[in-house]
């Protein structure tokens, strides 16, 4: 018994270190331990919060200590939430936000003051003014994303329904938030005129300050800074915490501040960047564990097992809470047109009460608004609410998170092997930001910094030196991010040979590499080692020069030369770009040389991630520079679809441009080389047969010839830039080898020859009505290919004239295509198969 008294003697603990020892232990096993059990780990920490607290078992007191950590965590975690949110498809679907955040504070606000009403109706002790019942229905109009990390751990963050959730954080706690301020002001006699202009004018003051001040400091920061990353994380901090004083002063919760905060500077944080990870990590290893045992050390088990009026009065805030909040997300998903699994995923992150819900119950107990028995009845509905929202989200996330993975394959979803070479150490960590920008999300790749050094050469041991301290910090900075990283180190007389042979030993996919603007005369496009490299290389290579900081932009411009849409990797190069403005936050400014706009429009807009893409047309490469002149500002970053000598969308004029704009020297601009590889993602052998590989100016819909040979001569005379010896030598090339004739079905005919004429593979279809006699066929032609290779390329003349056999080989898709009239019944989903790959031709 003595034992016993010594050991009861100990607790609580008060001694810092001991308290700090108990909190990582249970921070450390409670989740392990609670996970056994199939119930997701932040539950472990808040029962844990319930077990050893002060009406547990009393083994840590909710000191002001406790307190301020509980808080910050909160703070923390309504910061992470902004930070996180996926700004493009906010602004998209903020509308989708303002409705169900509507439904989602208004119905629970109205049940819960009606349920207020009736309790003190009720032979149950409760006095309910209207004012109280008001202020109690408003505990039940908010909400806390205390399952939000489990979002962020199953990878869904960013999908619809959980930006949906997020954003209708805003109107939940805002709502509840503004009627505590009106009910205390109430109270206390405030509620004036000037009261109402004074609230006004403070709160629109703060945003002003959050949302275009904060923004401005942030940039000039981040441009600025150059001590390293603790720095970087700290005015984090520091905007984090100002703004939660600001919003105290304003009128309002910390919370809404924090997490205006977080909206705020989300696009100078990009989603795979360093600074992402650190924000993450001291999260949730720190912060956000204090605040969910906080929570647990609530509960008042004494008053709730002495008083059936508690338990009554939660039981009815639950289960309305419940109610309406589930009717709220599966209106809403019926709205939206969402699964209801996807409605079940809202539901769970909107259930938990635990920020706004514990500030007001907490302000009304102060006020004499409610009694203890509401002040414990909250609290252990808080506690049902923070147990059972990230059950759900666990739950139905993960179902949501499988039907994401079992989506069709895209291109954006394909790992890519990044190869960084690096040469100066300034540059070395701008050029590892684009390399995580443009770097696929799900991709299990490493990042390959790597370093050439000059072989027999007097300096050799200090390029040795300088090499494996700039790929020592790469690979700081890389495992910084969470992203792995294998630094490379090659011995070469010729640096682009040395990094061509390092891009085919790890079978790298793009190249990320720098250039300082100087091009030495007599030099073609960059300089000795970048026009060598482009030359060895078909992998995309992306040449950046960086004068700022790439989190500091606001606005992506690219500029498209014309027949990009028809380059092998220049679906792989739009994905590049939408991901980097996608993580940047930035809008797309498309400038496309030379041809309309609108084909280039729809295949921005439609590729994923989201970004707002708007195009406008530069009538020719002469005129590009004096629209750039006028368009840019500082904050935008160029990208230029480049192209490599000889190419479909290359222009001579075009390799004058880099030099060109580092003569101006205001803007980053990156020089995109679009893969020309064989890669299952970007082959044009797949993509020759099919419709969207057909370049408007290469089908013909009105054919009318009478022989084959007319035709011939038609579909060459109308589709290639060929001149009239050309055209009439190729018409008798097919005159004198009917073996290149192949009639593939009944009405479809195949032309193909392999001549120096070209230099690419070219597709021309023609669809004639009336029909073409053919005089070893039995019937006429309605659907003609034409296709002509160099001479050079026997393989893949074969493989492409197979995929054309096996595509039109269907005769229902055929007849579809002879059919058609125009591009649109041409690309019609009907007449596509199933698997696309990007277009080529």
């Amino acid at each position: 018994m003595s034992t016993l008294s010594a050991l009861s003697s100990w607790f609580p603990l008060h001694e810092p270190v001991q308290v700090f020892a108990l909190v990582m232990l249970i921070i450390l096993f409670a989740p392990f331990l609670i996970e056994r059990l199939r119930i997701p780990g932040m539950i472990g920490l808040i029962l844990a919060g319930a077990v050893v607290g002060p009406d547990g078992l009393n083994l840590l007191d909710r000191d002001p200590t406790i307190v301020l950590l509980g808080t910050v965590g909160l703070l923390y975690l309504i910061f992470m939430a902004g930070v996180e949110i996926d700004l493009h498809g906010f602004r998209r679907y903020r509308r989708r936000s303002l409705v169900f955040g509507t439904i989602s504070s208004f119905l629970p606000l109205l049940a819960g003051t009606g349920l207020a009403l009736s309790l003190g109706a009720a032979p149950l002790g409760l006095d309910f003014s209207l004012a109280s019942a008001i202020l109690l229905g408003s505990v039940l109009a908010s909400h806390t994303l205390i399952a939000y990390p489990i979002a962020i751990r199953l990878g869904i963050s960013k999908s619809i329904p959980v930006t949906t959730a997020v954003g209708a954080t805003i109107v939940t706690d805002t709502t509840a938030l503004l009627i505590l301020a009106i009910i205390a002001g109430s109270s206390q006699g405030e509620l004036t005129p000037a009261f109402w202009v004074q609230l006004g004018i403070s709160l629109l003051a703060y945003v002003l300050v959050i949302l275009f001040v904060l923004p401005r400091i942030a940039r000039w920061f981040f441009r600025h800074e150059r001590t390293g990353g603790v720095s970087e994380y700290v005015f984090l901090l520091t905007a984090l915490f100002s703004g939660a004083v600001l919003a105290q002063a304003a009128g309002v919760e910390p919370i809404l501040g924090a997490f205006l905060v977080g909206l705020a500077l989300n696009r100078f944080i990009p989603e795979q960047g360093v600074l992402m990870n650190r924000i993450h990590f001291v999260g949730n290893a720190l912060f956000i564990p204090f605040f969910l045992l906080s929570v647990g050390m609530l509960v008042n088990f004494g008053v709730l097992a002495g008083s059936a009026t508690a338990w009554v009065v939660m039981a009815g805030m639950t289960a309305t809470l419940l109610a309406t909040k589930w009717f709220a997300a599966w209106l809403s998903g019926r709205l939206f047109g969402y699964s209801m699994q996807e409605s079940w995923l809202m539901f769970g992150l909107t259930i938990p009460q635990a920020a706004a819900t514990l500030a007001t119950t907490l302000i009304g107990f102060n006020l004499g608004l409610f009694g203890e028995e509401v002040l414990n009845a909250v609290i252990v509905m808080i506690l049902v609410t923070c147990v059972a929202g990230p059950w759900v989200v666990e739950k139905y996330g993960r179902r949501v998170a499988l039907r994401e993975e079992q989506r069709p394959y895209e291109p954006s979803e394909a790992p890519e092997r990044i190869l960084v070479p690096m040469a100066n150490p300034a540059t070395a960590d701008a050029l590892m930001d684009l390399a995580l920008l443009i770097r696929g999300a799900d991709s299990d790749e490493a990042i390959y910094p790597l370093t050439v050094v000059p072989g027999e050469d007097e300096r050799a041991a200090e390029h040795v030196a300088l090499a494996e301290k700039m790929l020592s910090h790469a690979f700081e900075y890389g495992t910084g991010a969470d992203v792995p990283v294998v630094p490379l180190t090659r011995v070469d007389h010729n640096f682009a040979s040395g990094i061509a042979r390092a891009i085919a030993e790890q079978r790298a996919s793009t190249i990320v590499i720098g250039w300082d603007g100087r091009r030495p005369p007599g030099r073609r496009v960059f300089g000795s080692v970048l026009d060598q490299l482009l030359e060895q290389t078909r992998q995309s290579v992306l040449v950046a020069r960086l004068a700022d900081p790439l989190n500091t932009s606001d606005r992506v411009i690219v500029v498209i030369p014309a027949g990009s849409d028809h380059v092998r990797g220049f679906g792989d190069a739009t994905i590049k770009v939408k991901t980097m403005a996608n993580r940047l936050g930035a809008d797309i400014l498309a400038l496309v040389v030379g041809e309309e706009t609108e084909p280039y429009e729809k295949l921005l807009s439609r590729t994923r991630p989201e970004a707002p893409v708007t195009a406008r047309r530069v009538d020719d490469w002469d005129r590009l520079l004096p629209a750039l002149r006028e368009e840019l500002v500082p904050n935008d970053v160029l990208v230029i679809m480049a192209a490599r000598a000889g190419t479909l969308a290359w222009n001579a004029r075009m390799d004058r441009v880099p030099g060109r704009l580092a003569a101006l020297g205001s803007n980053s601009f990156i020089m995109l080389y679009p893969s020309e590889a064989d890669t299952a993602a970007t082959d044009a052998v797949d993509a020759v047969i099919l419709p969207q590989a057909l370049r408007r100016d290469r089908v013909l819909f009105d054919l009318e010839a009478t022989t084959h040979l007319r035709a011939i001569e038609q579909m060459i005379r109308r589709t290639l830039d060929f001149d009239e010896p050309r055209i009439q030598r190729a018409v008798e090339r097919f005159r004198d080898a009917p073996e290149k004739i192949v009639e593939i079905l009944r009405g479809v005919v195949v032309l193909h020859e392999r001549t120096s004429d070209v230099r690419e593979p070219v597709l021309v279809l023609a669809i004639s009505e009336a029909g073409v006699a053919w005089s070893d066929g039995e019937a006429p032609a309605h659907l003609l290919f034409l296709l002509v290779t160099p001479p050079d390329q026997p393989a893949e003349h074969l493989r492409h004239l197979a995929q054309i056999v096996r595509f039109v080989g269907d005769p229902e898709r055929a007849e579809l295509l002879a059919r058609s009239r125009s591009m649109e019944e041409l690309r019609h989903p009907a007449a596509v198969e199933p698997a696309t790959a990007e277009p080529a031709l």
